[in-house]
């Protein structure tokens, strides 16, 4: 050993920059009287696969908390005592053992932490367990207690198909008296899972030491690894998400265990650069219909279950700008306007409006929705502010705010006036959804009834004003020919905030491939959305059927007319884009496609911001 500090120094210093930069993984540590600590084979591990291990003690203090998982890139949670029975609603059982009460409650807290902020996740034994318990699995207590019964799910079907046991409760002895470097017991894999992906092979062998499990891995998950006895011995992400739990102990298996830390490590250096192109790149999803329930006592300062944006998952998901429309639903001949809107629940939370909203009309309607976006920017205006051009955009988010820009779905609103488009474009509204579901009269409605053949007369003076007001012009939801008028008549691009391709998911609203090259050649923009009949007709949709349909409208129009726009809270909602704490999901696997930083900056609203200048600047020059 030499004990001379400044030659260790030295070679630290020999070249620049002293060292290059790692993906943080936190550890979280055990605790036990008054110390907390680590196996240390977990941060030798994390150093083998190319990573900066940050030990994380158990701790509850809410600004730590926030603050440690600001500088990770990984959580890695390691074994340790069972966890208490009560987190998961359950007495405990006759079996149950050792409970760590100084190290449940930090542990739950940062792990589901952590998922709300896309980190990806590693649990190791305890640490599988305390996944189950954050996201909606249930733990068997003691492995040979007897489990609960279920239906046969696809794990159990694939067990039986390969000859596994699959008895109630375990049969194989799940602990280890040998060396913990040495494999005990047999894994099969499942054939798409990671772990498949990662060792190459059908089945591996692991150490075992566990005597609580995995009963129900819950909608968050599905099972990837079984012991020869059916118990499960891995799950990963059913949300496309890096986060992985096994029940073995990988730490002590070497180069085995080493290729596990090596895949978790990857996806933590994947999130870090998805992270920093964030913060370079302006984020924008130009349509969500959120404010509906703004008049219904929302609270968009705390994290608020019943919408799919608030500020808490604007953050987690760093998002930085949405495009939020005021949506009119159409009435049908002879129903009137306030008999398609909550009326009651407006005067509940809303008492001071009574009076207007007894005389509630389109145009009154949404200015009360900018009215309540107007309240509550003010009341989080550290944090939150209104754009109305880009240079607001851009100036955001150099200042850490968050930006909301205003939409209206549904030209209803402008009550066959035309001086209410010059009204709404003061107000600082940046597109009009010409329609909705159902003819106006302004143009036909792609679920509508060919009331106009097209766009309307009185249609042809709106867009004509709205080209000179600078206010784009919105075609989803608009009819077949309603688009190609509309198309004909702006001397302005026109957009579809909100739109899929046709030729992926034949429903009336989505865009043919025609459609999508004459809006390309006039310069317009598609945004690709999250509503699930709009994205495929076989089965539940996910984040990569998003990915289908952009990749295919870029295949069509070109990298340069593309975007996304969610429809959150306006039933766009899809298995791993769930809502906008979720964004940066997108972003990731975005990166996994091998689209460059520009690239990705065009998708997140570049292209749309092109053409808003573009719109705007008409009405600069008047």
């Amino acid at each position: 050993m030499n004990y001379n500090l400044e030659s260790h120094l030295e070679e630290i210093y020999a070249s620049y920059p002293e060292g290059s930069r790692q993906p943080v993984i936190g550890i979280m540590t055990n605790i036990s009287n008054t110390d907390v600590s680590v196996r240390e084979l977990f941060h030798k591990q994390i150093i083998a696969a190319g990573g900066t291990p940050f030990l994380l003690p158990p701790i509850t203090d809410k600004r730590v908390l926030v603050n440690m998982l600001q500088h990770i890139d990984g959580l890695l949670l390691t074994g340790g005592a069972d966890l208490n029975p009560l987190w998961g609603n359950e007495e405990p059982s006759l079996s149950i053992g050792h409970i760590n009460n100084k190290r449940d409650l930090p542990e739950l807290l940062i792990t589901r932490l952590a998922y709300n902020r896309q980190i990806p996740i590693m649990g190791v034994c305890r640490g599988m367990q305390v996944l189950a318990t954050v996201l909606g699995g249930k733990v068997q207590q003691h492995i040979y207690d007897p489990y609960i019964k279920k239906e046969e799910t696809v794990e159990k079907k694939f067990v039986k198909s390969k000859n596994i046991t699959a008895l109630q409760p375990a049969t194989i002895r799940h602990s280890q008296d040998a060396d913990f470097s040495e494999p005990t017991h047999s894994v099969v894999l499942s054939p798409e899972s990671i772990l498949k992906a990662i060792y190459k092979e059908e089945k591996i062998y692991v150490n075992s030491d566990h005597h609580q499990a995995i009963r129900d891995t819950g909608s968050r998950f599905h099972a990837t690894a079984f012991a020869p006895d059916g118990v499960i011995e891995a799950m990963e992400s059913s949300e496309f998400k890096p986060i992985i739990g096994v029940q073995w102990h990988p730490e002590w298996l070497g180069a085995e265990g080493q290729k596990l830390f090596k895949w978790f490590v990857g996806q933590a250096g994947n999130f870090y650069i998805a992270k920093q192109l964030h913060e370079r790149v302006l984020t924008l999803d130009t349509h969500c219909d959120t404010p509906m329930f703004f008049p219904q006592g929302i609270d968009f300062g705390k994290r608020d279950p019943r919408v799919l944006y608030d500020l808490h998952k604007m953050s987690e998901g760093r998002q930085d700008a949405v495009t939020m429309a005021a949506y009119l639903p159409q009435p049908r001949i002879g129903e009137t306007f306030s008999s398609k809107i909550d009326v009651a629940g407006l005067k509940k939370y809303n008492p001071e409006l009574s009076e207007v909203i007894d005389r509630l009309s389109p145009s009154t309607y949404a200015d009360l929705i900018f009215d309540k976006i107007e309240q509550i920017v003010k009341r989080n205006s550290r944090y939150l502010s209104i754009a109305r051009t880009p240079s607001d955009l851009y100036e955001d988010k150099r200042k850490g705010r968050h930006s909301i820009m205003l939409a209206i779905e549904n030209g209803l609103a402008l009550e066959h006036r035309l001086e209410n488009v010059k009204h709404f474009a003061q107000r600082g509204v940046t597109y009009i959804t010409l329609c909705h579901n159902g003819d106006n009269d302004i143009c036909d409605s792609a679920r509508g009834s060919n009331l106009h053949g097209g766009v309307s007369k009185f249609g042809i003076e709106v867009i004509q004003e709205m080209n000179k007001q600078g206010i784009m012009v919105d075609l989803s939801h608009g009819a077949e020919k309603s688009f190609y008028d509309a198309l004909e008549i702006s001397e302005q691009p026109i957009v579809c905030s909100h739109s899929n391709c046709k030729s992926l998911c034949d429903v009336p609203r989505n865009l043919t491939d025609e459609q999508l090259r004459a809006l390309a050649r006039k310069g317009g923009v598609a945004h690709i959305t999250l509503y699930k009949g709009f994205l495929t007709k076989q089965g539940e949709a996910t984040i990569l059927d998003v990915l289908a349909h952009l990749e295919h409208a870029i295949d069509v129009m070109g990298i340069d007319h593309v975007g996304l726009g969610t429809d959150f809270d306006g039933d766009g909602c899809v298995c791993g884009m769930a809502h906008a704490g979720e964004m940066i999901n997108f972003t990731l696997h975005l990166l996994r496609r091998k689209f460059s930083e520009r690239d990705i900056e065009r998708i997140w609203g570049g292209n749309w911001l092109r053409v808003m200048t573009q719109v705007q600047a008409v009405r600069n020059s008047r």
